[in-house]
Parts: C-alpha cells; structure tokens; sequence
C-alpha cells in the first residue's frame, strides 16, 4: 500500500499531514464504462450486449438501466445479471408492443472479488430497440404506397380485360336471332360499375 500525505506552508513553517496512512490503489478502482452496447429484439425477448476488455470479463458485474424512449432515466428500470458475462436479457413480457425503448449499462468490480474493489463506473452509450411483431410507422407507409402504385397498372389492365370482353360479346350478339337475349353485353355496364366502386373502396382503405 501507499501513504498518502499533504505537504503546506502555514504560518512560515512547513508541515506534513498524513492524510491516508495506507492507501491501495487496487481497493480504489473507477473503470471505463462498457463499450458497443448492441440489441436484437425476438418475439419472446430482447438480447443486449457490450464489450468490455478481455482481461476484465471474470471479475466484473453490471447493472443494466432501461426505459421508454419519452421518459427520463430518473423512471427507468434496473436490471442486474446473474452472471459476469457481459450480456443480459429482457423478456417480452415486460416491454409494451409498439414503444421505442432505450437501455444502457455501467459495470464494477465484482462484490466477490477479493483483490479489487471499484465504485461504478459512468454509463455507457445507449442502444434504442423495439418490441418484434409491430411494424415501424415507416413499414406500414412504405407498404401502403406500393400497394397503391401496383393497384393502379392492375386495375387500368383489368379494365381492358373488361372491355375487349365486351367487343367480343357485342360481335357475338350480331349473330344471334332476335328472340335470344344478349346477357353478356348487356351486364357489361354492371361489371363496370362494380369493379370500379371495388378501385375506389380500396384505394380509401389505404389511405
């Protein structure tokens, strides 16, 4: 160990004050937050991970700090891992469908480590993940223009489908005699009109 001490002019004269008679560094220790905080979200849980140096995995733990993305830290919840592993998880349980989350992580020597001793260290950086199974409001617009983009081309192409079937009806119809009915000609305006109120009901929806 070390003697720390303090050395001053008072009054003239020089003095010394033992201010620490034994002082070891290994038993006063602030490490350097974890580094590359990462997430992956599943469906029943979600996965974080950082990194810390190699030499340091064993005799270190962790305390992990989550919340919604819109609140402050001073609501956030805590998480300890069991194990020295520099990784942890949340289950699915606890997290809201459809809620930005945002976690970070510091570490300290472990309480069970004889050698060192260490305060916490500062937080590390944050990773932002989500709970799987609900689209981004990015996905669902993306989605709904290419619908509508293919919508279009799809339904001008049945339209001539619609058309030239009513040419050939009108054709066939110049054949028949004069007490026989010309139905498929003659439905032709209804098939239209419905088709086209189908477009315009499904255009709406996506909106």
């Amino acid at each position: 160990g070390y003697r720390v001490s303090l050395q001053g002019n008072f009054f003239g004269r020089n003095h010394t004050y033992i201010t620490i008679p034994e002082y070891s560094p290994r038993q006063h220790i602030k490490l350097d937050p974890p580094l590359n905080i990462q997430s992956n979200v599943t469906a029943s849980k979600c996965q974080i991970w950082w990194s810390v140096p190699w030499y340091l995995v064993e005799i270190l733990q962790y305390e992990l700090q989550y919340k919604e993305y819109s609140m402050s830290w001073e609501m956030a919840l805590n998480k300890t891992p069991s194990s020295s592993l520099p990784q942890t998880e949340i289950e699915a349980t606890e997290l809201r469908s459809g809620i930005a989350y945002i976690a970070r992580v510091r570490c300290k020597v472990s309480e069970n480590e004889d050698s060192y001793r260490s305060q916490w260290s500062e937080w590390s950086q944050t990773t932002e993940f989500q709970k799987a199974g609900v689209p981004k409001l990015s996905e669902k617009i993306l989605n709904t223009s290419t619908m509508q983009f293919l919508l279009i081309p799809l339904s001008f192409g049945t339209l001539l489908y619609l058309f030239w079937n009513c040419k050939l009806s009108s054709r066939y119809c110049c054949f028949l005699t004069t007490g026989q009915k010309a139905f498929p000609a003659l439905t032709f305006p209804h098939q239209l009109l419905s088709f086209s109120h189908s477009i315009i009901s499904t255009m709406g929806i996506l909106r």
